[in-house]
């Protein structure tokens, strides 16, 4: 299964995931002790994995090449799509080969497929709960260092889009950026001057939005609002830049602040507390 992400190297996740369990450059290390020790060198398994819960899937590409990064000839069947919200008990992978190598690569891969189909899955429960196909749901720049490429892409695959990739795509300015600058308008003008394209500037009062607007600002991020004052902000922006409402939403808030009328609803929990899903692989001699 082709799998590229810009910015992304799969082949060096991989490689390094698998040293770091192997324990490879350290004293002993380099080798999977339990099953250089139990298994023998050609013995062969069957195996499946399985969603114990109802999931959104997400990962099994990266699954598939950890399993192939040790047996090149490993026959993998991948059963469903990623994005595909599956019920408990659903086949997703059905793999045969070396017995080492697949055991030695199961916590990886495992590891990865949780994770990965946990934060799709919590996306996609909060683009049901927003029930509004005129509001984005976005995710944030809370991801475990490391794991960013492949966390945005869970939350693509649940059904979110993503907000900035980091610190370089666009300005988003803060509460201490403007505390430094002096007010909203200061903060956005230096940004404009600078020549930046796309600057994101947060307000969390109704009285800094018209300074951040006339300054150049390019969307507003409307912070910790409830849903009346959102409204009001909605309409003094008309329509003259995109909004998002962020601070305070989860599942139980973000429907009412969605139909506010912004464009965008960005949640940090997406890949910051998702929970992972319970996926199993069971193994078979053969």
């Amino acid at each position: 299964m082709a799998f590229a992400l810009t910015g992304f190297d799969l082949d060096t996740f991989v490689r390094e995931t698998l040293a770091e369990d192997l324990g490879e450059s350290l004293p002993g290390g380099g080798h999977d002790v339990t099953s250089e020790s139990v298994i023998p060198a050609d013995a062969r398994f069957a195996g499946v994995m399985d969603s114990r819960d109802p999931i959104v899937v997400a990962g099994l590409p990266v699954a598939e090449a950890f399993f192939r990064a040790l047996d090149p000839e490993m026959e993998i069947e991948v059963l469903v799509e990623e994005g595909a919200q599956v019920a408990a008990g659903t086949d997703l992978m059905r793999l045969e080969g070396n017995a080492r190598a697949m055991l030695t690569a199961e916590r990886s891969a495992l590891n990865t497929v949780q994770h990965l189909s946990g934060i799709a899955t919590m996306a996609r429960e909060y683009v049901t709960a927003m029930d509004n196909p005129d509001c984005t749901l976005l995710d944030t720049r809370k991801t475990i260092p490391g794991l960013r490429h492949l966390e945005k892409y869970a939350t693509r695959m649940g059904g979110a889009a993503n907000h900035r990739m980091g610190l370089w795509d666009a300005a988003m300015i803060k509460d201490n950026h403007v505390l430094v600058a002096g007010s909203v308008g200061e903060a956005v003008r230096r940004a404009v001057e600078a020549g930046v394209q796309e600057i994101i500037c947060e307000v969390d009062r109704l009285d800094q939005i018209e300074p951040a607007l006339q300054a150049g600002a390019t969307r507003l991020l409307l912070d910790n609002m409830a849903p009346p004052i959102l409204r009001e902000a909605v309409a003094l922006v008309a329509g003259r830049v995109p909004t998002e409402a962020s601070g305070g939403i989860n599942l139980q808030t973000i429907k009412a602040k969605a139909a506010t009328g912004v464009n965008f609803v960005s949640v940090g929990r997406l890949t910051q507390s998702a929970p992972a899903a319970d996926i199993g692989l069971d193994f078979t001699p053969i």
